[in-house]
């Protein structure tokens, strides 16, 4: 089966994590504080690695960032070109 994630990325997420987090004046442990207030645990460090694409994010972990964001899950999903 075919990856929908070319080359070494481990997420689709990263960059509007990093751009939603930036908007609202948060610090990676600042959204790793919030997080841990919906009992998700991922530490700075992750959070790091979730906005460089290093790192895969479950659906767990999905809710509760757009949770902290106060944003619909797909809105952490790149927009589609051309639409």
């Amino acid at each position: 089966m075919a990856r929908i994630i070319d080359g070494n990325q481990k997420n689709m997420v990263g960059d509007q994590v990093r751009a939603l987090r930036l908007e609202r004046g948060l610090s990676q442990q600042g959204v790793s504080n919030r997080l841990e207030t919906l009992a998700i645990y991922i530490c700075r460090g992750s959070i790091s690695r979730i906005e460089d694409k290093s790192r895969t994010v479950t659906d767990i972990e999905l809710y509760g960032l757009a949770q902290v964001f106060g944003v619909e899950v797909a809105a952490l999903f790149p927009k589609k070109q051309g639409r």
